[in-house]
């Protein structure tokens, strides 16, 4: 049983920052209400997939719901709601406040009917600043906490995005801590309370630790960013016969490497003498290194750096991750039968406890699946669901 059996959570969430934090949320035990549009969260179209509206990217962010389909527009799908939040311990959105309000869902309206509600929305700006009502996406939230502009400087100056949503992920998991501090204060006081996370102000804040430098200071010591991150000679190291992911970091680290290629006199250069020297001479010292790394092949290197004591890892693929040993003796990946998708493969939660060990309570929902059942809990008779699903305010799906 996770640690937070017996809480819960109405997902009002879309897409994949809000998803992906309630799914951790699931994991760790919560009955997670997934509450979708007529047209289903749009995540579910992203494929492939085997089934319309069972995307993969849906099925790694959704595991472990219950999946309740709510016409909000319509006073009775909203009305049905409402009855919902009167037993929920928390209420997750992502869309902007602006548009609960629309809905007449605003944090008032629920303290009103439930007064311990924890009341938690991710979106994209703080507001009492004047983005308050823009629309935010991953790549925008990127770029404007500058993001772009640091892989510019690091690569070859054309700004990118990181590849991954990494805004949507990173604030999802601040939603989480969020979650977990209201639901925690809930518990001693019985009180609730509404908690805003907004993208742009907790991913500038993520950045800056690292790049903020000089410019914490006032007056500024320099104009920011953390040297040794923004080398663009910091990238895996290509050996004579592919590439490898290694990190000499610490003085240790610099003295085996060297000592473990035969060439110790580097270490009497001044550049080597200590970190805050090589951060300096960042630059020429991983453009020579990498020289260097030419030298050998990916496997005589691994032995070497291993045997020195010096971390070094893979350069994995999206397919080779798939078999990698550790993964596998920890048994991180699974296989398990969804009941429309047939066999997929699974991630398992990635930290370990010793008691209360969280673990996806089962695959991610076919749209609608859990209706009738949520309706039943939350005090709805047969009758009124009946007449739910004629109003069009509920659509109920068959069984899989």
């Amino acid at each position: 049983m996770g640690p937070l059996a017996g809480f819960t959570i109405l997902d009002l969430t879309s897409v994949l920052m809000g998803p992906y934090g309630t799914q951790v949320l699931a994991d760790m035990g919560a009955d997670v209400i997934k509450v979708e549009s007529p047209e289903g969260d749009i995540v579910r179209q992203i494929g492939p997939g085997r089934a319309p509206g069972m995307g993969g990217m849906f099925l790694n962010a959704n595991r472990g719901k219950r999946s309740i389909v709510l016409d909000l527009k319509k006073p009775e799908g909203r009305e049905a709601l409402l009855r919902l939040a009167k037993r929920a311990n928390a209420l997750v959105y992502n869309v902007r406040p602006q548009a609960m309000a629309r809905l007449g869902l605003d944090y008032e309206t629920l303290a009103a009917i439930n007064p311990s509600l924890v009341y938690v929305g991710a979106f994209g700006y703080g507001q009492s600043g004047p983005y308050a009502a823009k629309p935010a996406y991953d790549d925008l939230i990127q770029g404007a906490a500058t993001i772009p502009t640091l892989l510019a400087a690091a690569g070859d100056g054309t700004p990118r995005y990181v590849p991954v949503t990494i805004a949507d992920r990173i604030v999802g998991l601040m939603m989480v801590n969020a979650i977990l501090g209201g639901l925690m204060h809930q518990q001693r006081t019985g009180i609730g309370q509404r908690i805003d996370v907004p993208m742009f102000e907790s991913m500038t804040e993520f950045v800056l630790v690292d790049h903020l430098g000089g410019l914490t200071y006032d007056p500024p010591l320099d104009h920011g960013g953390y040297a040794r991150l923004l080398s663009r000679y910091r990238k895996p190291y290509k050996t004579s016969d592919g590439y490898l992911c290694v990190l000499i970091y610490n003085d240790k680290h610099w003295r085996s490497f060297f000592e473990a290629i035969g060439q110790s006199e580097f270490l009497d250069q001044p550049r080597f003498a200590n970190h805050a020297s090589r951060t300096r001479h960042i630059d020429e010292i991983y453009e020579e290194i990498g020289h260097i790394f030419l030298t050998r092949s990916t496997a005589e290197w691994r032995e070497l750096l291993e045997r020195a004591d010096i971390p070094v890892m893979p350069m994995h693929t999206l397919e080779t991750i798939l078999d990698d040993p550790h993964l596998d003796a920890v048994g991180f990946f699974k296989t398990v039968d969804h009941p429309v998708e047939g066999r997929i493969r699974q991630m398992r939660v990635p930290s370990t406890w010793s008691v209360t060990q969280p673990e996806a309570a089962g695959p991610a929902p076919t749209l609608g699946q859990h209706g009738r059942d949520i309706l039943h809990e939350a005090g709805f008779s047969t009758a009124e669901i009946d007449r739910l699903a004629e109003q069009k305010a509920v659509h109920l799906a068959a069984p899989p």
